[in-house]
């Protein structure tokens, strides 16, 4: 099988990479981050509408582009190369085909906003207590009036003050630990009763904590049939796990060259470090990572459109060698720094506080372990 890019793979990458080099210096890249809204929205547009990627995870069918993955995948890698914080993954290449494989009049009368780049979506999955287990989620959606009134709270939503709505994972039937009942629900973030907390992430981004008093949502704000959330919510996971590897891939990449750029440049003992052969070793070992994970993200992409459990197993995989690559390349990368690697001054640091965000979004390691261990032939799912 060839792996190697094709010709619209390679243009698609120079025209995301030249973009970037162009008009995102890492200077101001921090900037914004620090400033208010905390992304810059002429790069937003730029990548959603100029360069067309808001559309290229949704069919033509539904106005999109119908891109294949891999293409998704050479974008992800030039952002996490370049330490792009706008939210084109959540919105465009996440929320924009869940709306769409879901479903529903919500759904349907949002994705055009959203393909036109005047929309922004953040995913409300996680709760306090739910351990990256769905079956667990607690917040509850109750029918009144033809319409939904939901209650309880989400934890570290993802660029969620940057969004206009919120598909919020939600039980209307059943018990916490049971997979059934669940359901999704499409709020727009200044819904009467929903309030964020909003806080700045390590990595530069932003996200929020929710809290659902007497959320009013309309009946048909459902993207999807209700009670049957959960293959989906399976679903954007493990594509959002395989993306977040392909940003794994060209971040550490950047960790890689920029600390070879380094040992070349530093000397101690009269001698460059990059001459001592204990340093050689460890930047090989660095390299094997960064390759592991470059594979990783290849076999469970080529596993997105296998059976449920096969995906997963897939997934989980990344993930866990993703989170491996990001503890190892990153914590060698600061250390052959000295302490220069943590200061603001250095794009490295930033990498690393990145690649530590990485390593535990979407499930920790131990739990893909886990998860990864259920779905072995001979097990129970």
């Amino acid at each position: 099988m060839d792996f190697a890019p094709t010709e619209e793979q390679a243009l698609l990458k120079g025209a995301v990479a030249g973009l970037l080099s162009a008009r995102y210096a890492f200077s101001d890249r921090v900037a914004a981050s620090r400033a208010e809204p905390g992304f810059r929205a002429d790069i937003w547009r730029a990548l959603a509408i100029d360069l067309g990627l808001a559309g290229m995870a949704v069919t033509e069918a539904s106005g999109g582009l119908g891109r294949a993955f891999a293409d998704q995948m050479v974008v992800m890698e030039e952002m996490g190369r370049a330490l792009v914080i706008e939210p084109l993954a959540e919105t465009c290449f996440l929320a924009a085909p869940l709306l769409e494989r879901a479903g529903g009049p919500a759904a349907q009368a949002l994705l055009p906003r959203i393909l036109a780049g005047e929309a922004r979506v953040a995913l409300a999955f996680e709760e306090p207590d739910m351990r990256s287990e769905f079956a667990d989620v607690g917040l509850a959606a109750v029918a009144v009036d033809g319409g939904w009134r939901l209650n309880g709270a989400k934890s570290v939503v993802t660029t969620a003050p940057w969004a206009d709505h919120l598909i919020v994972a939600a039980r209307t039937a059943g018990q916490q630990g049971d997979g059934a009942g669940l359901s999704l629900f499409l709020v727009p973030v200044n819904a009467p009763g929903l309030k964020l907390s909003a806080y700045p992430t390590i990595d530069g981004r932003r996200a929020a904590d929710l809290a659902f008093e007497n959320v009013h949502a309309a009946g048909d704000a459902l993207p999807g049939a209700a009670n049957e959330a959960l293959p989906l919510l399976e679903w954007v996971r493990d594509h959002a796990i395989v993306l977040q590897a392909a940003e794994a891939t060209g971040l550490l990449e950047r960790l890689l060259s920029d600390t070879i750029a380094y040992c070349q440049e530093r000397k101690q003992f009269g001698k460059r470090l990059s001459s001592f052969q204990a340093l050689q070793h460890r930047m090989v070992d660095m390299y094997l990572q960064v390759e592991q994970v470059r594979s990783a993200a290849m076999f469970a992409a080529l596993r997105l459109e296998a059976s449920p459990r096969e995906r997963a197993a897939a997934a989980s995989t990344a993930k866990v060698t993703v989170a491996n690559a990001c503890r190892f390349v990153g914590q060698n990368a600061v250390q052959l720094h000295g302490g220069m690697g943590m200061t603001d001054e250095l794009p490295i640091g930033h990498y690393f506080k990145r690649a530590t965000v990485i390593e535990t979004e979407h499930g920790r390691a131990d739990w893909h372990l886990q998860r990864h261990m259920r779905l072995m032939p001979g097990r129970a799912a």
